[in-house]
């Protein structure tokens, strides 16, 4: 079996269609990862359910829609959350540690590797490490997929063998099973093409704010790290064994591709572009399919305000990301330069050229 496996629960599976927490999904879903830890595995888990454990303690009838409310209700509801892990992983032996986190930790690459520290050391001392977004602080992670996203970040940053996404519904179907009885459920995803979005609908559930397609985003980033991906159910004792034996209730998500470095990584999805760089056909070709670095006679556009060093988002002819990288140059040296051949950006800027390159191919990730 896998020796360090992701596990993500969502908020559907840990608390009832009225909302409050499921104390006794709670305890399955220890007992499940039990059984992982007592057959070798190291086990991290990234939970969903502050919002929902909190709102009915608080007061609200119902869910929360606006943004102070839902941080009230996971300020209330957090603590439930960990009261129960704590208490279900005691009843096997295990301590479980809490860990939030915000998007913001994800982009100082610092952060990232003081949090790998810790989460390595808590796994060395035999605790569950369980994650989840710091949703009382947090503004656009509220809407971060019922933390699909932090799930896959997870991941790729602790070298995960497998992240398994355990929600309500057991796989992806070619349209949705509970209008369609003829829909068919795909076993394997080589590729996550246009098609696999076209066929990924909204949000899912009342409780939660995932759907399947913010797990598709997820695996996309998962599988470029090269961690597999296993998105369905689990629901009976031994289905989470199933599961990673590659026997589960759900849509297996292949990688095809070589795990990416861990620069590259962050430079992909965790760091927060600065800018944007509108490109000519030609230097899309080059960034793309050529395997060369951005120069200034393909940049057309120069968007933002950013300095060397920042990342940038680069866009194609038509305004469709092409990918991201570090760029050499402030926006306002690239606004002169912007277009012109390599001798002349010299004659332009003379002693201010350190690299000649707007955005080396070593600075540079392709998410075309």
């Amino acid at each position: 079996m896998s020796t360090r496996l992701v596990v993500k629960i969502g908020s559907s599976s840990l608390t009832a269609a009225e909302g409050g927490l499921n104390r006794d999904a709670v305890a399955f879903f220890a007992s499940e990862i039990a059984d992982l830890r007592r057959s070798g595995c190291e086990v991290l888990l990234v939970t969903s359910g502050a919002v929902a454990a909190g709102f009915r303690s608080i007061g609200y009838p119902a869910r929360p829609k606006l943004l102070h409310e839902k941080q009230a209700a996971a300020a209330v509801g957090q603590a439930l959350l960990m009261q129960a892990y704590q208490e279900a992983f005691s009843a096997h032996g295990l301590t479980a540690a809490q860990i939030l986190l915000t998007r913001t930790d994800f982009r100082s690459r610092r952060a990232m590797n003081n949090a790998s520290m810790t989460v390595e050391e808590l796994l060395r001392q035999g605790v569950v490490p369980i994650f989840n977004e710091n949703d009382t602080v947090s503004v656009d992670e509220l809407k971060f997929g019922d933390n699909d996203m932090l799930s896959a970040l997870v991941a790729n940053l602790l070298k995960a063998s497998r992240l398994l996404m355990l929600t309500d519904i057991d796989g992806l179907y070619s349209s949705d099973p509970r209008s369609n009885p003829d829909a068919v459920r795909y076993r394997l995803i080589e590729q996550i093409t246009p098609e696999i979005y076209s066929i990924a609908g909204g949000a899912g559930s009342s409780v939660g704010t995932g759907g399947m397609r913010s797990k598709i985003d997820a695996a996309k980033i998962a599988t470029r790290g090269g961690v597999p991906v296993f998105v369905g159910r689990v629901t009976e004792p031994g289905d989470l064994r199933q599961a990673v034996k590659d026997e589960g209730k759900g849509t297996y998500f292949a990688t095809t591709l070589s795990s990416l470095p861990v620069k590259k990584q962050w430079l992909g999805f965790m760091s927060t572009p600065l800018g944007s760089l509108i490109v000519d056909a030609g230097a899309e070709e080059a960034l793309v399919h050529g395997g060369h670095s951005l120069l200034p006679v393909g940049v057309r556009e120069v968007q933002g305000s950013f300095h060397a060093g920042d990342v940038v988002e680069v866009l194609g002819p038509d305004s469709k990301l092409l990918g991201r990288g570090i760029v050499n140059y402030d926006d306002a040296q690239l606004r002169i330069i912007r277009g012109l051949p390599s001798g002349e950006v010299i004659r332009q800027l003379g002693e201010e050229v350190h690299r000649l390159e707007v955005i080396h191919r070593d600075e540079w990730i392709t998410l075309k």
